[in-house]
């Protein structure tokens, strides 16, 4: 971490920004060929869920950042403190375009899991562009921080603007999705991580072994139906990852969690991303204390969360 000093260039620019942003899951992931530049074209339907980082952005001389946990089971010993975290790079990357220093203090406060499929690396870039962009005054639309997101990653530019959305590209178009009801979640995150080129990987070499020759990819339409719709046994049953099974190999013991939430009554379950962390949707407040406790008992998670979506984007929650 670098050494800087606290500075103030004035009555008119704000101490500090404080941006909360959300975790993301992928209520369908649909993986398609891999690209010449290396990526897969994906098709996935982004659900912004109620489980939180935030971003504080403080006045300073120089770049400096820390990571802290806003839960006691909120795990971040592996999360970088330098240049290495995508928020330092938004912060970089936001100064280059705007012609200005990039003069901040980034303390992120992680409650999304780390290396769990939920996209907390990507949410915290997208937190710093608006709380920088704040800070600083350098004053982007939403679509000129969209485009700053998309050289970063890509999930970050739906960590811009949340709600339910259609990603395509690497993820990184997004397109709105009306969806007519708001959908309860019960989270399990894993002590484990996985390794989202790993995943990836092991995908291919699935459909290497068993002659599959990968799909253009695309979404169900029995999801788009199902979203529309207030039928939540319909959108259980339309969710859907083509990474799950990979994940399942290379991790078996999360397709032991999936099958469990179900059987303590989800409506349906879900890999997150490329995992390891496992989402289960419910239709009640009973239903979600019972795979809840299912999911405690087992003895195989880190912590359980509960979440509703969808919620919206990063967006600023404090100024001082």
């Amino acid at each position: 971490m670098t050494a800087v000093e606290e500075w103030d260039e004035g009555p008119f620019q704000p101490e500090a920004i404080t941006v909360r942003v959300p975790a993301k899951i992928n209520l369908s992931l649909s993986v398609g060929p891999l690209r010449p530049d290396g990526y897969h074209e994906l098709v996935t339907v982004f659900h912004a869920v109620s489980l939180y980082d935030e971003v504080v952005a403080r006045s300073a001389r120089g770049i400096a950042l820390s990571v802290e946990p806003l839960r006691r089971d909120s795990d971040v010993d592996a999360v970088p403190a330098d240049e290495r975290n995508l928020a330092w790079q938004a912060a970089t990357l936001l100064a280059e375009r705007c012609g200005v220093e990039p003069n901040v203090r980034l303390t992120i406060r992680k409650d999304i899991p780390v290396a769990g499929g939920m996209a907390g690396g990507s949410a915290d870039a997208a937190a710093t562009l608006v709380a920088c962009d704040a800070l600083w005054g350098t004053g982007l639309r939403r679509d000129e921080l969209h485009d700053l997101a998309a050289q970063l990653g890509s999930d970050v530019p739906f960590a811009l603007h949340g709600g339910t959305a259609i990603g395509t590209g690497r993820g990184e178009h997004i397109s709105p999705v009306l969806a007519s009801t708001g959908l309860e979640w019960v989270i399990a995150v894993l002590d484990a991580g996985l390794s989202t080129p790993k995943i990836f990987e092991a995908c291919d070499a699935r459909r290497r072994r068993s002659g599959e020759q990968a799909p253009a990819p695309g979404v169900h339409p029995d999801l788009m139906a199902a979203l529309r719709s207030r039928d939540i046994g319909a959108i259980g049953a339309a969710l859907y990852n083509d990474l799950q099974p990979a994940a399942v190999e290379v991790l078996p013991q999360i397709g032991e969690l999936l099958a469990l939430g179900v059987a303590a009554g989800a409506c349906g379950s879900l890999v997150s991303g490329s995992g390891p962390t496992t989402v289960f949707l419910v239709d009640s407040p009973l239903a979600a204390a019972n795979v809840e406790a299912e999911l405690r008992a087992s003895g195989r998670c880190r912590a359980v969360r509960r979440a509703r979506g969808p919620v919206p984007g990063a967006n600023v929650v404090n100024v001082r």
